[in-house]
């Protein structure tokens, strides 16, 4: 027992070690590109400028914020004193009374010199310190990150750039200028945080589902007789949970892990491109997710070979921790019948992100869904009433599941016929088949349509079950507009574009013909240029742009008509089955002002990472291995990892018509308002 309670120790101290581990790495990681100058005002007075650039996506604070402000800390001043404190350079946006930078800013500092520093001209007195600030996103801060500053007070200024920034300098070396990186990091932050979570909601919701529920009282029997002591108990309850965790986590890490360290991340992306676009593994889930439906409705029962499920309940009888091991594993394999239909929606919404986006998504799915089961395990004398309670609203809950398998399979087959241009699912059949499916879901909540395993015996309607009938008919009204061009900006991220609706109520096609829709919801008067200096009639390749919106969907068809019409570019990285760029475009592109900038004052490039239009041969892309990349979308998905160092979409890069970047780059992010200074930014930008 000593060293069973040592063990215990151990692992009771490492645990919360390793569960904050995540957050504290994050808090580490810079989220603002600075840089600092110091620029000489007077004989003895300068000025420290410090130049910030937030990551895509992030924002920090003004020195006014009331809790998040920038702080200040020299830590040498030699020849010189502080005068003041830190104050904005930069004119901030204000978001509930505080002062925010979500573009590039400054900061200023002012430093007169002492007796000696003036002696010396200058020559000597310098300043070093650290400056802490607070970077957010989407409501998630950073804990305080410091970055450490040090500058001299000369003539010229003099520059120190963090570690994630360029230097450009002019000849002279009078002036440099720091520009960031582009960072993948930022740009599908907002689209991660969703991703997890839905992953943990599904994770919590999967206890409801008729193969998982059972493994409730199989739980408690188990805890109950397999400890001596309640110490003992709580030590296997909680391996009992990070077993499952680690069962639904390591096989997937395992994958992706392999697959770039064999070919790297050029290989992984193309791995979880073709998982996530191509005909084949989409077609393979649709049907999968249609199996599992009928199995739902009472066609048949699907299982595990029973050989397998025995195999590993026999182990865990076995007692210690090999028991615990077998029993989270027994629960694994019996749940898969519910769990992994939705385990594979989620990974496959998480593989247009980042490599290690499917391997965070699948942990918070399964420490959602394993932390009932431990807290089962801790308390089993508490959960003894539920053995024998499964009863006939469980196969109710089956059979709902069942009618929304239907409706996310078709987003599978939605995504094949977007990427290979079918044509097949179109958004008002898409729409049809959803209406139904909902219709139906709404008239087996009444009562009105029985199932084979549905208990023959009318019952009266509960209140709980009239409020989902109401619920699921409301979700019915709202998408029949739909049928005639409504936005439905709800599910935007779901639906295929309007583009490929074919009748939309109040939509005309320009006299010239274009590339989409003119006017339509949310673009008004809007008119494709045809026919004019501004045309992309000749372009290339003829894909749709979203909205009416008329561009190039190359990049160097793109700076060709920039230069040509001195306008800078607008390059969206999106693809056909990527859900947050039908979201932004629906929710944020939609909006007047940004549609009328993006109209007026840019060149369009959308460049489709997933397209599967064939490429003329001369625009082959032969990479240095010796393999040549032959369609469109394989294309652009080389050239944005390599030219822009993204690999998640959406994202948002703003070029002068040379290629230089304008702006850092911007990701997923719903507030129109910051969506508008980043286009104005990148129009000053090129002015200048």
């Amino acid at each position: 027992m000593p060293k069973f309670a040592d063990m215990k120790k151990r692992f009771l101290l490492l645990l919360p070690l390793l569960f904050c581990l995540t957050f504290v790495l994050q808090a580490q990681d810079a989220k603002v590109s600075w840089s600092a100058e110091a620029v000489k005002i007077d004989d003895n007075l300068f000025e420290i400028v410090f130049s910030g650039t937030p990551l895509a996506g992030w924002h920090t604070y003004g020195s006014g914020a009331e809790y998040s402000a920038p702080e200040l800390t020299f830590s040498a001043l030699r020849g010189c004193t502080a005068e003041g404190g830190l104050y904005d350079i930069s004119k901030p946006v204000f978001e509930d009374g505080d002062p925010v930078f979500d573009g590039p800013f400054k900061l200023g500092q002012k430093v007169r010199l002492t007796e000696t520093g003036a002696a010396a001209s200058g020559a000597g007195a310098a300043a070093e310190g650290v400056l802490t600030y607070v970077a957010c996103t989407d409501g998630a801060c950073t804990a305080p990150i410091d970055w450490e500053f040090s500058v001299t007070m000369e003539g010229d200024p003099s520059v120190i750039l963090s570690d994630s920034s360029v230097i450009l300098s002019d000849s002279e070396g009078s002036k440099s200028t720091a520009i960031a990186d582009p960072s993948e990091e930022g740009s599908a932050g907002g689209s991660l945080w969703a991703l997890i979570l839905e992953a943990i909601l599904w994770g919590f919701a999967m206890l409801l589902t008729p193969c998982v529920f059972p493994m409730i009282p199989m739980t408690v029997s188990f805890f109950l007789k397999g400890s001596s002591t309640p110490a003992e108990g709580r030590f296997k309850a909680s391996m009992y949970g990070l077993f499952i965790v680690l069962l639904y986590t390591v096989p997937i890490s395992v994958i992706i892990l392999i697959t770039r360290l064999i070919g790297g991340e050029a290989v992984t992306a193309d791995i979880f491109n073709w998982l996530s676009t191509h005909w084949l593994p989409n077609i393979i889930f649709f049907i999968v997710f249609m199996v599992f439906a009928a199995s739902f409705f009472g066609a048949f029962e699907i299982v595990l070979p029973s050989s397998l499920v025995n195999k590993s309940d026999k182990n865990s009888e076995k007692g210690g921790l090999a028991g615990v091991f077998f029993m989270a594993l027994t629960l694994v394999l019996v749940s898969f019948s519910c769990t992994g239909p939705i385990v594979g929606s989620v990974l496959i919404r998480s593989t247009s992100g980042e490599f290690w986006t499917p391997m965070v998504t699948m942990l918070a799915f399964s420490v959602a869904f394993a932390l009932p089961f431990t807290l089962f395990a801790l308390f089993p004398s508490l959960l003894t009433k539920i053995r024998g309670k499964s009863g006939s609203w469980l196969n109710s809950v089956k059979v709902v599941l069942g009618f929304i398998e239907v409706a996310l399979g078709f987003k599978f087959l939605s995504v094949a016929d977007q990427t290979y241009h079918w044509g097949i699912l179109d958004r008002e059949v898409y729409l049809a088949i959803w209406i139904v499916v909902f219709a139906l879901l709404g008239l087996y909540l009444l009562g009105k349509i029985k199932f084979p395993n549905d208990d023959p015996e009318e019952k009266p309607l509960g209140v709980f079950r009239l409020a989902l009938v109401i619920t699921v008919f409301s979700f019915v009204v709202y998408m029949i507009p739909g049928m005639w061009g409504a936005p439905l900006k709800a599910l935007s991220g779901y639906l295929p574009p309007l583009e490929t609706q074919d009748f939309v109520l109040g939509r005309y096609e320009p006299a010239g013909g274009g590339s989409g829709m003119a006017g339509g919801p949310a673009a008004g008067a809007s008119v494709i240029l045809s026919g004019s200096e501004g045309s992309s009639s000749a372009r290339k390749y003829d894909l749709k742009m979203p909205l009416g919106l008329d561009g190039y969907f190359t990049l160097e068809e793109g700076l060709a008509a920039s230069r040509r019409l001195g306008r800078p570019v607008f390059v969206d990285i999106t693809g056909h089955g990527c859900v947050n760029c039908r979201e932004m475009e629906q929710r944020v592109w939609s909006d007047p002002r940004v549609l009328s900038i993006l109209r007026n004052d840019y060149v369009m490039v959308a460049l489709y990472t997933d397209d599967k239009t064939r490429l003329a041969e001369e625009d082959w892309v032969t990479l240095p291995n010796g393999r040549v990349l032959k369609d469109l979308g394989r294309a652009n998905s080389y050239l944005v990892r390599e030219r822009f160092g993204v690999n998640a979409q959406p994202n948002y890069a703003l070029l002068g018509s040379d290629g230089e970047l304008l702006a850092p780059i911007r990701g997923y992010n719903l507030d129109v308002d910051s969506f508008v200074n980043f286009l104005q930014s990148g129009l000053s930008a090129y002015r200048q």
